[in-house]
């Protein structure tokens, strides 16, 4: 086996994410339910984003977000997520780049412009996000880069990206290259909606192609078509090497290799949760990686989700390296 040149390959919906503060009469006048996530035509972006008061544009979507802060605590970093030969697709590009993240993927030029999601949020905390997928929905098979997946110790997918057919044949694609080549295959479930939609798929993905697996308490509860927690989690332990699995304010679980692992929250002010479970993974991964035990991979996770949602926006603004013991 040839030595690795990344630690994470992600791939994702390419998304920029406008992030802006809205107080709850908003949602209200617009129709939205507070901390869902839905998808949204051009018209309905272009009409929500005229309302919109000030905000943040920057790379976002989940696998791109997660991609960010593993690049933020030292991890060798690549992306693989379509977007428009148009300008929000250079900002993606560019911002993507310029925190040190490889982004190898060409831009589509078949017209749809590049997914943007429009994230209010409220002053809870809580966020509601409405989604225009664009030419995310895209990405297919010839869009996986064998070298780039070939030389990665851990390919992440995002399970939001699970709806387009031909994505669903990249994901599994990617997988067969990367067990090829001797590495790890990971799978974040993304969204509980997301599974009722593709549970036989993410099912078949999961048994058949997924050694480290992420998931919250409802996303994990969907896959399994249960109400038991415990029982879910031994399902998934079935299934999968390593399951990685949050519970918000009660910590997080990592079952590895047979052993359960409990992981304490870090305790936090929460401004905004956007980004939390992305934020997890990314810790997670980047010790993982490193070859950290379980526990410490899990605090990891911890740490750099704690401090994402202590602030405005997805991405980290505090040095992880220092608060995860790197110095």
């Amino acid at each position: 086996m040839t030595a690795p040149s990344l630690d994470i390959l992600g791939i994702g919906n390419a998304i920029v994410d406008v992030i802006a503060r809205a107080e709850p009469e908003l949602l209200r006048r617009q129709g939205l339910t507070p901390g869902e996530m839905r998808l949204v035509d051009t018209a309905e972006a272009d009409a929500l984003y005229a309302v919109m008061g000030p905000g943040t544009e920057s790379s976002g979507g989940s696998a791109g977000n997660t991609c960010a802060v593993a690049a933020g605590l030292g991890a060798k970093v690549g992306y693989l997520g379509k977007v428009a030969d148009d300008q929000l697709g250079q900002v993606f590009a560019h911002d993507m780049r310029a925190i040190g993240v490889h982004f190898p993927t060409a831009p589509s030029t078949g017209g749809t412009p590049t997914a943007r999601c429009l994230i209010l949020v409220t002053p809870d905390g809580q966020r509601t996000m409405n989604t225009y997928l664009g030419a995310c929905v895209e990405f297919g098979p010839s869009d996986v880069d064998e070298a780039a997946v070939r030389g990665a110790k851990v390919t992440y997918m995002e399970g939001y990206l699970f709806d387009p057919p031909a994505a669903q044949q990249a994901f599994r694609a990617a997988a067969d290259i990367a067990r090829a080549a001797g590495r790890e295959v990971s799978i974040t479930l993304s969204d509980p909606f997301c599974v009722s939609r593709h549970r036989d798929a993410f099912r078949a993905f999961v048994q058949e192609r997924t050694d480290i697996l992420f998931a919250n308490e409802t996303e994990i509860l969907s896959l399994y078509e249960t109400e038991s927690f415990e029982e879910a989690l031994a399902a998934a332990q079935r299934e999968v090497r390593v399951a990685v699995l949050t519970r918000s304010e009660k910590g997080s679980i990592v079952a590895m290799d047979g052993q359960v692992h409990e992981v304490a929250a870090v305790p936090t002010q929460v401004v905004d949760t956007t980004g939390a479970g992305d934020a997890y993974a990314a810790g997670f991964l980047a010790a993982h990686t490193r070859g950290l035990p379980p526990g410490e991979c899990g605090r990891w996770g911890s740490v750099a989700a704690a401090k994402v949602i202590a602030h405005f926006g997805a991405r980290p603004q505090v040095d992880l390296k220092a608060l995860v013991g790197l110095g």
